[in-house]
């Protein structure tokens, strides 16, 4: 039997990660590392200057005082019995496509798993209501299965975003590419009790890029969005141009 580590960014009592464990025990021996708290919008980022803690739950999941990244590095690292065959994060309370990934603790995690060497899925649920993660759970099972039949490029993962639907409803799957956004709107001044300033991040900004072949087109029509995301962000096209601009410095 295959050896799974689950993580996430919403928090290790978060009912998207219930889901997707539930769902890979039926394939796998299943570890659950979480964060003790929702870290969204934690990106890559890890724990210097705090000792990490761990917390065993009565259901066996143990819970993390650190990051999304932490989390997977220190099971990796320190907690697996054995070292897994893939990691998985998720299932996102929302959708983690078009510029969010850049921002996201779900594909943070599957980074780090990437960047330790196996390979990884993130996994988000799309929409306004979120109720199906049952739905999000059986296809990252079924995209779990092929990635370990199929591996792809060491140095990818799958970001994998699935319409809030019920499992009937959904078409089936596509490979997307990654849209965009508008940029985010204007922050939200307010203040505190004491009457201090103090600001909250404004709304994300409108789909720019919602073609077809995108991950937002394809979650709205219906279809779970596969997405390869590479961990390489150098930007090869422009290596011989930059080259000519510097020598003329």
């Amino acid at each position: 039997m295959i050896n799974i580590l689950v993580s996430n960014d919403d928090g290790v009592t978060a009912p998207g990660i219930k889901a997707l464990a539930a769902e890979l025990t039926k394939i796998a021996n299943v570890l659950v590392v979480a964060p003790d708290r929702n870290c969204s919008a934690a990106s890559n980022s890890l724990t210097l200057t705090n000792p990490l803690r761990i917390n065993n739950l009565e259901n066996g999941a143990i819970a993390v005082n650190g990051t999304p990244s932490d989390c997977v590095h220190l099971a990796i690292r320190e907690l697996c019995p054995v070292e897994p065959d893939i990691v998985v994060s998720g299932i996102n309370a929302g959708a983690n496509m078009g510029d969010d990934t850049l921002y996201s603790g779900t594909v943070a995690a599957a980074m780090e798993g990437r960047f330790l060497g196996l390979p990884a899925i993130a996994v988000s649920l799309v929409g306004k209501e979120l109720r199906h993660y049952d739905s999000a759970a059986i296809y990252a099972a079924k995209i779990v299965q092929g990635l370990l039949e199929h591996p792809i490029n060491n140095d990818q993962i799958l970001n994998v975003n699935v319409p809030d639907l019920p499992l009937e409803q959904i078409k089936g799957m596509r490979i997307t590419r990654l849209g965009s956004r508008h940029k985010a709107e204007g922050m939200i001044k307010t203040q505190d009790p004491a009457g201090r300033d103090i600001y909250w991040l404004g709304p994300p900004g409108k789909e720019q890029d919602a073609s077809a072949d995108t991950d937002f087109g394809t979650v709205e029509q219906g279809y779970v969005s596969i997405t390869p995301l590479t961990v390489d962000l150098t930007a090869y096209d422009q290596l011989a141009d930059l080259e000519n601009w510097i020598n003329k410095l």
